[in-house]
């Protein structure tokens, strides 16, 4: 198979969809890897290190999509790359179509296969290809709202650990799952008072039993989310539900019962955010401010940190990526059911239900899919 990795061109998003690692694996298999120059720069990989790889270099993105059969990617494909899908053609990226209808029709009219590394699941009921890029949006949720606190940039002023004599930051965390556990996590190193909100209560007990007291775990009902919230110098929203639009869950009207210049990040915003007032921002203008309360958005939060981001990310596509190259998706998905749990667009169908009930279309199953 040719596999193709364009540059990408979202803004401010630096990572890159294979790795000099990946490349070569893909070669080893015999497969032909071709590379837009300069797609690795950002993330640290130049072309000479693809060319030892054994991929081939080409000028530009027009050349790898009217080339390759499959096309590997980060983020979404934007408005100008979706005109260069084409039925017949395999597109693995994140997708996060629930909130996007514009892209989910241009996929759609384009005929492309796409398989969405979001709605990829394992036998554990987890999403394999999304946890490493959760995890890093985690770890960084804590970092950034901490800068956004500061009163330079229009925050309360409020250090997260406080110091001897000032207590420290409250955080909420408002999803326990891996998001939240790493919010949780790096907010509670950094000396801050964290509660991570969850309505499993399984998923509450792991928290206990993994992190103890180094952060509070409470039941997520609409009374407890509505009381912490009013409490919060910073909200964290680490709330998933695989391929569909995240849920609402603080209005607009609870911003007014927010300590003023308080800051939320919202890490769901790739699926629409779980705030009223979010949408979604860049690393280049990440902040706005509604009703007195900053809000961070950046829908690409781990781009900031792309190198760590690139090679986690290509640990956990690698296999997925030999698999779908080596027997085709047809194969690939009827002998994996959690691969085939990642498609979501086939020849002008779409065939992942979260994103039909988002968005009003009507989906075909996968497993019908496979025979067309």
């Amino acid at each position: 198979m040719k596999i193709g990795c364009p540059k990408e061109i979202k803004p401010q998003e630096f990572r890159v969809g294979l790795t000099p690692h990946a490349a070569r694996e893909a070669v080893a298999h015999g497969h032909e890897v071709l590379v837009e120059t300069g797609a690795g720069t950002g993330s640290g990989f130049a072309d000479a290190n693809y060319v030892a790889a054994g991929a081939r270099i080409v000028g530009t993105a027009e050349e790898v999509f009217a080339e390759a059969g499959m096309i590997v990617k980060v983020k979404e494909p934007q408005a100008v790359e979706r005109k260069r899908l084409r039925e017949g053609q395999l597109l693995f990226t994140y997708l996060h179509l629930a909130p996007d209808p514009e892209q989910t029709r241009d996929l759609l009219a384009s005929g492309v296969t796409a398989i969405a590394y979001e709605t990829v699941t394992d036998d554990r009921g987890g999403l394999p290809l999304l946890a490493p890029m959760s995890e890093v949006a985690g770890r960084l949720a804590p970092q950034v709202g901490a800068w956004t606190l500061q009163k330079a940039n229009g925050g309360r002023g409020v250090l997260l650990g406080g110091v001897p004599g000032v207590g420290p930051a409250k955080v909420l965390v408002i999803g326990g799952g891996v998001v939240g556990a790493h919010a949780g996590r790096i907010a509670a190193g950094m000396g801050a008072d964290v509660t991570v909100l969850d309505r499993s209560l399984p998923r509450l007990r792991h928290l206990d039993d993994v992190f103890g007291r180094a952060f509070k775990s409470v039941y997520a009902s609409a009374g407890n989310t509505a009381e912490l919230v009013a409490e919060a110098d910073l909200v964290i929203g680490a709330v998933l539900i695989p391929g569909a639009a995240a849920p609402k869950l603080v209005s607009r009207a609870q911003l007014s019962t927010m300590k003023p210049s308080a800051a939320i990040v919202d890490v769901a915003i790739d699926q629409g955010g779980c705030f009223e007032t979010s949408h979604a921002t860049t690393h280049q203008d990440p902040i706005y401010e509604v009703d007195g309360i900053l809000h961070y958005c950046v829908a690409n939060m781990p781009g900031a940190v792309a190198r760590t981001s690139t090679i986690a990310l290509g640990n956990a596509t690698m296999p997925f990526l030999l698999a779908l190259a080596d027997k085709g998706w047809r194969r690939a998905c009827e002998e994996d059911p959690h691969l085939l749990a990642g498609l979501n667009t086939h020849a002008g169908h779409l065939t992942y239900a979260a994103v039909g009930i988002a968005l009003g279309i009507d989906v075909l199953s996968p497993r019908l899919a496979l025979k067309q």
